[in-house]
């Protein structure tokens, strides 16, 4: 028979070799790159390791190791992409406009993980309250918006605003995640039919406002081209008006200086002055100064008679040659 005391023996070695192949194993542990750790004492967190590589403790069950992922997780809000398929959640996205419109709505927000001890203990569900705050922040935001932002141009603003309400509801729950992005995927109408009313209503406006925009090219062109005419009349005036006055000071210079001159010599000046007007008056007429002797011819006229001589002079002239 086998004693006791060498069954309690062996009992103990087994015993001793559980404990050290325990302190063995969990008395060690590393951290990958991406990775983060946190280190719990009876169930109280210590600190965080977020350096990679292997670190040391005190062995199970004084101390445990809870390790996390640095990387950056996605949501997918109103749909969900697995094995190359898409899966739709409509009463997720539907949604209504500021102006009592039905759109579809979803969303990717990109999330990581900043507080590992928060994320662990201050919740029991932390992907669950990111995605609820998700679907309040986006309702809240496009409940604020009008249709047209929602489908054409006010998207950006609408995934800033999104981002901007998380992250405050997000630091306010205090659960150890932070929110990098928001992207906006589709955004849509719900039917075909409220599609095709949209889309026609879209093309009525941007059919008014390309009338609008020629109606103030033409306008705009024809304000060129009254503003052109007016300086174009303005600078002939001003032309004008600066060679009437000079004109007018030349005129002035002269009449002064015909002036000092008849104040010097009157009656010469008179005759001067009758003899340029008459010759301005009558540029072609040839004058002739004859003194009255009381005969019945008073005048002869020569420069005719002078014209017909030199006539038949130059005709012999051409003959001869």
């Amino acid at each position: 028979m086998v004693s006791l005391k060498r069954i309690y023996t062996l009992t103990g070695l087994v015993f001793l070799i559980i404990i050290l192949g325990i302190t063995a194993f969990t008395t060690w542990y590393t951290v990958d790159e991406s990775d983060q750790a946190v280190i719990l004492t009876f169930g109280k967190v210590e600190e965080g390791i977020t350096e990679p590589g292997l670190h040391f403790k005190l062995p199970w069950p004084i101390q445990s190791v809870e390790k996390l992922s640095k990387e950056t997780f996605s949501l997918q809000f109103g749909y969900e992409d697995k094995g190359g398929k898409s899966k739709d959640f409509p009463e997720e996205t539907k949604m209504i406009t500021g102006d009592e419109n039905i759109v579809m709505a979803d969303l990717v927000v990109q999330w990581k993980i900043t507080n590992p001890e928060k994320y662990l203990y201050n919740s029991s569900n932390p992907k669950e309250i990111l995605h609820d705050a998700t679907s309040a922040s986006l309702r809240s935001i496009i409940g604020n918006s009008k249709i047209d932002d929602a489908l054409t141009s006010g998207k950006a603003k609408i995934e800033a605003d999104v981002r901007e309400l998380l992250t405050s509801l997000i630091e306010k729950y205090d659960i150890g995640i932070s929110v990098l992005a928001v992207k906006l995927q589709d955004v849509e109408l719900p039917n075909d039919e409220v599609r095709k009313a949209f889309t026609d209503v879209t093309d009525a406006r941007e059919t008014a406002n390309t009338k609008l925009n020629e109606a103030q090219k033409y306008k705009n062109q024809k304000m060129n081209e009254a503003n052109g005419e007016k300086d174009a009349l303005i600078s002939r005036a001003e032309g004008e008006k600066a060679a009437r006055l000079e004109r007018a000071r030349g005129d002035v210079a002269v009449f002064n200086k015909l002036y000092n001159e008849y104040k010097n010599n009157p009656d010469i000046t008179r005759e001067r002055l009758v003899i340029e007007t008459l010759e301005q008056v009558l540029p072609n007429a040839e004058i002739y100064i004859m003194n009255d002797d009381g005969n019945t011819m008073k005048y002869f006229p020569i420069r005719p008679l002078e014209k017909e001589e030199s006539k038949p002079k130059a005709e012999g002239s051409e003959n001869n040659e």
